[in-house]
């Protein structure tokens, strides 16, 4: 992914609401299978990390990146935005 690719995303990003919270459980699989389940109808999601989470949002970020195949966007303070393109029907 290019750098301009990548600001277009963040730029897109900025308007979003989170639609999951990562709270005291971490990364479960439930989690990964739901945001995995969002990936496939938005392509871009973002998602916000609870003070509760023993996690920062760039580890909560590169965990879910690896198990959904996603890409990492930006992460920005307890805030996260992934992208994955979504597979040709």
């Amino acid at each position: 992914m290019t750098g301009k690719e990548r600001a277009g995303f963040r730029k897109l990003a900025n308007t979003l609401t989170p639609i999951f919270q990562i709270g005291k459980e971490n990364v479960t699989d439930t989690l990964i299978e739901a945001v995995d389940a969002a990936l496939k109808k938005r392509e871009l999601i973002k998602l916000s990390v609870l003070e509760t989470s023993e996690l920062s949002a760039k580890e909560a970020a590169s965990e879910l990146a690896e198990a959904t195949g996603a890409d990492v966007i930006q992460c920005i303070g307890r805030k996260l935005v992934l992208y994955r393109k979504k597979e040709e029907e």
